[in-house]
């Protein structure tokens, strides 16, 4: 039997990258795409509450392609693990996203929280991105490093709190240099907002801001992917700072009236 991986994203169901990962995976795995049916970029690990989810059928270029969800990437996951699909998969795949997903980019990435849905199951989940906005973009490269990870990831068992995010050079085949097993970088954004008036004279602000690389270092994901190497990146989130518990525990204390025997 094939193996059965479950495609999802934070584009859309009908951009180029899930379109062209679909194609490849479909060579080595049964697939089942289920993604949002519209840009969710930048949402998260949100999850819809407040109004009903709708799963509906979707064809490109005539054909059954997968299901629309009028969702978040997390909730594209999460209902199709545990009432769409047939049975587990043995891998949940998130991509390939237009733009990549290093360093502080990871908290807030659709893509990236639709594989940390997954691991949140206990299946083998990875995330992947190409470092370019441009949906015209030649994809044949980034699929085929895909696959060639989505295999490797297929012979072996993931760590049940870990999964890969992947970040892959928006260059030619010819010029990727290889892949390198990273960390997650120092970079950041400086944040701003842009204030800009409407037809009608009123106030509005546009989010916007310059990213900062990490130090120069290869071990850094987003400096990696800027010298040209598919970047491979194990996450795990462990949220106590360990370390730092000696430094609060004045605030401990204890109410006496409820500590008599």
């Amino acid at each position: 039997m094939k193996p059965l991986i479950l495609i999802s994203n934070d584009d859309g169901i009908n951009s180029p990258g899930i379109q062209h990962l679909a194609i490849k995976l479909k060579q080595i795995a049964e697939i089942i795409v289920v993604a949002p049916d519209r840009e969710q970029s930048a949402v998260g690990h949100s999850l819809t509450m407040n109004k009903p989810l709708r799963v509906i059928p979707f064809r490109k270029n005539g054909e059954f392609f997968g299901y629309a969800v009028n969702g978040t990437p997390a909730d594209c996951v999460k209902i199709a693990l545990t009432t769409l699909l047939p049975r587990k998969p043995d891998l949940v795949v998130s991509g390939i996203n237009h733009g990549q997903n290093t360093a502080i980019n990871i908290l807030y990435s659709g893509t990236v929280s639709a594989s940390t849905e997954g691991m949140l199951f206990g299946i083998r989940s990875i995330a992947f991105s190409v470092a370019s906005h441009d949906w015209e973009l030649e994809m044949d490269t980034a699929s085929e490093y895909a696959l060639k990870i989505v295999e490797k990831a297929l012979e072996i068992e993931f760590p049940k709190d870990t999964f890969l995010n992947v970040n892959i050079p928006a260059v030619s085949k010819e010029s990727i240099k290889g892949i390198k097993v990273t960390k997650v970088g120092n970079g950041y954004w400086k944040d701003f907002y842009v204030k800009r008036k409407d037809p009608f004279n009123r106030d509005y602000y546009w989010f916007s801001g310059e990213y900062f690389e990490s130090d120069n270092q290869l071990i850094n994901d987003d400096i990696a992917v800027k010298n040209n190497f598919v970047s491979v990146t194990p996450i795990r989130y462990q949220l106590t700072n360990f370390e730092e518990l000696k430094l609060f525990e004045g605030f401990e204390s204890e109410n006496k009236q409820n500590n008599t025997n």
